[in-house]
Parts: C-alpha cells; sequence; structure tokens
C-alpha cells in the first residue's frame, strides 16, 4: 500500500461507500419504525367512522373483527391519544385503544361501538422486504463496483502530472543534469516541479565545481613546475629535488583524478563488517609505520560499497596518524547507529577553519605546503565516499589536544 495511486484509489472508494453507506443506514433507521402516526391513526379514525356510520353488512375492504373485548398487548400511549381525540372531534364520544402487536411487528386499535361491541383494525404497517440483507449487500456492492470505477479514473487524472516529473527524473543523463521541468498545474506539482528544478541547478554547480577543481589543481601545480624550471640548469645537483617535485605532481595528480573518478566508479551496496575494515586499515597503517591503537570496537554491520569506505576510512586514519602523530581508533553502537571516532594528538584545527577542511586542496598553513606529504583531497574525497553512503563525518577539535573524527552510518 505504499503507492500513492492505490492509497488514493482506497481513499475515495472508502469515502464514497462511507457516505452512502450511512445514508443507507438512516433510511433503514427510519423505515424500521414504520409510518409515523400522524399518517396512520387519522386514516384507522376515518375507517371507523364508516364503520360506525354505515347501516347493515360492512364491505370486505373495510377488513374489521367484531369482538367482546379490546385487543390485546401494550398500549400505545401517544397513539390511542389522538385516536381518541380525532373520534371525538368528529362527533363520537367512545372509547378507543391503540395497542402493541404480540405476534408480530405493528398496532391494532380497538374502538368500542355504541351496541358495546369492540371493531378491531389493523393499522397500516410496512413491512421490510423478503431477503432484505440480500438486497442491501447487493446495492452496497454495486456502489463499491461504481465507485472503484469513478476512483480510479480520476486518481489517474491527479497523479498524471506526478508520473509526468517522474518520466523528466528518469531521463537525467550521464552528466548528472536535469531538464528544466515546466512548473504548471496544481500547487502541489508546481512546487515539486520547482525543487527538481533547483535540484537540476545545483548539480550544475556541482559539475561546475568539479571543473574549477582541475582549475585548482593547475593552479597548485604550476609552483611545483616552476621549480622544476630554474632547477634545469642545476640538473646534476638538484636531482632529489627533481624527484620530490616530480613525486608531489604525481600525488596532486593521482588525488585529483580519485576525487572525479569517486562520482563514475561506484562498488555495490551492500551490508559490510565495519569493524573488520577498521582492524584491516589499522594493521596495515601499523605496518608502514604509523602508530595507530584500537580502542573499543563494537561488532557492526553498515550498508556501503567495500572498496570506497575502505579507501574513505583510510584516508582519514592517514590523516589522523600524519597530522596527529599517533590516533586512536573507537567504534560504537548507540541508537541503532555505528559511531566510528578517529581521534589524535595533534595540533587540531583552528575553529574557523574547521567548515573549510573537506574542501579540495585544504592546508591549515598554505605556506608550509612542504612538510607534510599529500594534495590535501584526502579529506574531501572521504566525505564524498561516506555521504554517498548515507553515512555522515565531522571534524572538532578535542579539549585535551588533538583533533577528533567523527564517522556516524545506520547499523544493519
Amino acid at each position: 500500500m505504499n503507492s500513492l495511486r492505490r492509497r488514493l484509489i482506497l481513499l475515495l472508494v472508502a469515502s464514497i461507500v462511507g457516505v452512502v453507506g450511512l445514508a443507507t443506514a438512516a433510511v433503514l433507521s427510519v423505515r424500521g419504525g414504520g409510518p409515523p402516526p400522524e399518517l396512520t391513526v387519522p386514516w384507522v379514525a376515518q375507517q371507523m367512522e364508516l364503520v360506525m356510520r354505515l347501516p347493515g353488512p360492512l364491505p370486505d375492504v373495510l377488513r374489521v373483527e367484531f369482538t367482546d373485548h379490546p385487543a390485546g398487548g401494550k398500549v400505545a400511549g401517544p397513539e390511542t391519544a389522538m385516536l381518541g381525540d380525532i373520534l371525538r372531534r368528529r362527533g363520537f364520544d367512545v372509547a378507543a385503544i391503540v395497542s402493541d402487536r404480540v405476534d408480530k411487528p405493528g398496532q391494532i386499535a380497538s374502538v368500542r361501538l355504541p351496541d358495546g361491541r369492540w371493531a378491531i383494525m389493523e393499522v397500516p404497517h410496512i413491512d421490510p422486504p423478503r431477503r432484505e440483507w440480500l438486497v442491501l449487500a447487493g446495492w452496497i456492492s454495486l456502489i463499491v463496483a461504481g465507485a472503484t470505477a469513478v476512483s480510479v479514473y480520476f486518481t489517474s487524472v491527479l497523479i498524471r502530472p506526478l508520473e509526468m516529473l517522474e518520466a523528466a527524473v528518469s531521463k537525467i543523463g550521464s552528466d548528472g543534469v536535469l531538464a528544466a521541468v515546466p512548473e504548471v498545474g496544481s500547487a502541489e506539482v508546481k512546487a515539486t516541479a520547482h525543487a527538481l528544478n533547483q535540484l537540476s541547478s545545483r548539480l550544475r554547480t556541482a559539475m561546475e565545481s568539479r571543473m574549477r577543481l582541475v582549475a585548482a589543481a593547475g593552479h597548485d601545480l604550476r609552483t611545483p613546475m616552476t621549480r622544476m624550471r630554474l632547477r634545469a640548469e642545476f640538473l646534476d645537483d638538484e636531482r632529489d629535488k627533481w624527484l620530490h617535485d616530480l613525486d608531489e605532481l604525481d600525488r596532486i595528480a593521482d588525488s585529483a583524478i580519485r576525487l572525479v573518478r569517486e562520482e563514475v566508479n561506484q562498488d555495490a551496496v551492500e551490508p559490510v563488517d565495519l569493524d573488520k575494515i577498521v582492524r584491516d586499515i589499522a594493521a596495515e597503517m601499523v605496518s608502514l609505520g604509523h602508530v595507530v591503537a584500537i580502542g573499543h570496537l563494537d561488532a557492526v554491520s553498515v550498508r556501503a560499497g567495500a572498496l570506497g569506505l575502505r579507501r574513505a576510512l583510510r584516508n582519514l586514519i592517514v590523516n589522523a596518524a600524519t597530522h596527529g602523530k599517533a590516533c586512536r581508533i573507537d567504534l560504537a553502537v548507540a541508537g541503532g547507529r555505528a559511531v566510528l571516532t578517529i581521534s589524535d594528538h595533534g595540533p587540531g584545527i583552528p575553529q574557523e577553519l574547521l567548515n573549510k577542511a573537506f574542501e579540495p586542496f585544504f592546508r591549515v598553513d598554505p605556506g608550509r605546503l612542504q612538510s607534510i606529504p599529500g594534495a590535501g583531497l584526502g579529506l574531501a574525497i572521504a566525505k564524498e565516499i561516506i555521504e554517498r553512503y548515507g553515512g555522515t563525518v565531522t571534524l572538532e577539535n578535542r579539549k585535551g589536544g588533538g583533533l577528533a573524527q567523527t564517522v556516524v552510518f545506520a547499523a544493519v
């Protein structure tokens, strides 16, 4: 029942059937009590007047019986008073009683004639039709069938603009840009189309950001390339510096290419053991000479791509182990979430620069680019991967010194 079409059809059918059902119940309740006494009692009084005025045998159409006593049953007070009052106004001061029938629904009128006999007459009563509930079931079935047909038609009309929007979204090209959607129709459809157009605009901005990223990489490449040109005259004495600059060029180019490829080469999303990945990366870092310690580590799985998640966490751990000299990794499960904390003992990041740490080529001190190897893209790549898999990553300076990198995923 997650389909909007099905929900609308069900709502419309339930509304129509509910209204008609209530109206039918109201009609049945009124009809079940029989006709009101204002219609039946005057008719009985008229028939009784004919009985008392006509001489000789009465016609069979009157259907009157004569007995020595009134009919039994519980006396109906309002009807009895009404019948007596009508007869008195017509000049007959006689006893009149209206009582409920004992054998079946309905009432019986008893009037004492001048000769002492009692004239017994049945008060008109409309009996319910035979197989009443079968007729009612057919009536309701017909209503349901008609309401369903009407609901299906109007639901199709209502969701047609949404289907148009869905078709437009499905046509997003490989460049991630959505063609402009006409903002026409109802207020809700206009709002949806407007939101999609805004999304398209943001996607276009993101693509332009990638272009600016390449431009920034080219700008950063100019400095080592200039140094290489200056040292060309001293190639014999400057060989090591040449190799160092070439390594830096290679790191910058490789990191930029990886960041761009993260949008294209996406591995399959599946449950992965986060604790196992953390242990493997920590062991790898230790083997490379980094000081990495594992603290509390809960066993937990998250939905992500194994290769991409491993690359993101490795970047964060390398960042902590390199800039923070040493780091500690903790993994806890709380409230259905896996919380991974990577804390180090380095100088941290100035508070005013924390919100820029995930920007490409970010450096805390741009004047000391050569102090620590790297292109400044590790955090940007890690954030790109983690958010793609529905997680979050935040940075916070620790009170005792150092930086804490916190990654949060929904636990599986």
